[in-house]
């Protein structure tokens, strides 16, 4: 029996919402097939019709995770407008909530370490989106030249991202909860500085 467009589009989703999030929760190595197809409500065939594999699962999966997660940031800038939206992209980003949804998460976050070990086409499709994050990010933050906001954005991401992977892997609630408000504190102010002669 043949499929619609509208259901193979919707189907489609399907096995990207799931794999996103399974991905994101239980690393790309430790997701199956089997458990795709099945938070999906879907078939192998269905899936494999789809994708033909799970590295272009993978590939398409991150790139939909890295999507709504820019998302979040754009509804951020919206809000607050410009250059005054980065404190609210990074405290939203370090907080209990996001520390405590993985599956729903940071991509970049939630894979980063399982995606060096990933085969090519992954880690392209992880580094084209991790490049698009912090180009995003570099609009965001203070300064003029460009290249100086890129570089601070890119400092900043990596303190909210080693924040928030630190907050995940301890076992103390309050511990975690500090080193969510330092990390905070540390991605807003690598965000605005200035360039300092060494």
């Amino acid at each position: 029996m043949r499929v619609s467009k509208e259901k193979a589009e919707q189907n489609h989703q399907q096995i990207l919402r799931a794999a996103a999030r399974l991905f994101r929760e239980r690393g790309i190595s430790g997701t199956g097939v089997d458990a795709i197809t099945e938070d999906a409500g879907l078939t192998h065939g269905g899936l494999y019709s789809q994708f033909g594999s799970k590295e272009a699962i993978a590939e398409e999966a991150i790139r939909f995770a890295a999507a709504r997660g820019r998302r979040v940031w754009e509804r951020a800038v919206a809000r607050k407008g410009g250059k005054k939206a980065f404190p609210e992209i990074a405290a939203n980003y370090l907080s209990p909530e996001h520390r405590d949804a993985p599956g729903n998460g940071c991509v970049v976050a939630a894979l980063g370490a399982d995606i060096a070990r990933q085969p090519r086409a992954i880690r392209q499709a992880f580094t084209s989106e991790t490049k698009k994050a912090l180009d995003y990010l570099a609009e965001q933050v203070p300064g003029e030249k460009i290249a100086r906001r890129r570089e601070n954005a890119i400092a900043a991401f990596a303190c909210m991202i080693g924040g928030l992977v630190l907050a995940r892997a301890v076992s103390d609630e309050e511990f975690s909860e500090l080193i969510l408000s330092a990390a905070t504190r540390g991605s807003i102010g690598l965000a605005s500085r200035r360039r300092r002669k060494i």
